[in-house]
């Protein structure tokens, strides 16, 4: 993927930056793609720089993911809450699944879904293989995680946990309104 370059003139000469580079100097960080360790811990090192920059001002997260690793998106969320700064949650294009869980997780007031963005809800995916006893060691951590993520999206929402619990029974999509 080529990542564009951004280039600011001063009276010192110029100087270029990634374009993810010269967002996060403007406190937006940009989580794209499917959600994974890799992209966890970018996210977290942002968030945690920001928060050490200046704990007192906004951080911007602008979304725009199919969700992905469940682990993955709750050290992301762990770490929204645990810092101080607010953080505005944006949609832009497609916030499914856990990347659902981190739009609904932004400070109340400040997350918005654009226009023509959707936002997609649904229950834990997950399998197993083995004897039967490993198959229900993760059928129930499944079924534990599914519990948790309906919390945090009640926590979040101000929904009732069996409003959640229908929600997430299959596909939900919802969109800005």
């Amino acid at each position: 993927m080529l990542i564009p370059t951004v280039i600011e003139k001063s009276q010192f000469g110029e100087r270029a930056y990634d374009i993810y580079s010269r967002l996060l100097k403007e406190r937006i960080i940009f989580l794209g793609g499917v959600i994974s360790d890799p992209l966890a811990n970018t996210i977290i090192a942002q968030l945690l720089f920001l928060e050490s920059e200046d704990p007192k001002k906004d951080i911007s997260l602008y979304i725009n993911s199919p969700g992905g690793s469940v682990t993955s998106m709750l050290a992301i969320y762990d770490t929204m809450i645990y810092i101080k700064p607010d953080i505005a949650t944006y949609c832009m294009g497609v916030a499914a699944s856990g990347a659902a869980v981190l739009l609904a997780a932004g400070t109340k007031g400040k997350r918005r879904a654009l226009p023509n963005s959707e936002v997609m809800v649904h229950q834990v995916l997950g399998g197993a293989e083995g004897q039967a006893v490993e198959i229900e060691i993760h059928a129930k951590h499944i079924l534990r995680v599914k519990d948790r993520l309906n919390k945090i999206l009640s926590l979040h929402t101000g929904q009732s946990i069996s409003k959640i619990e229908k929600d997430t029974d299959r596909d939900l999509f919802m969109t800005h309104e």
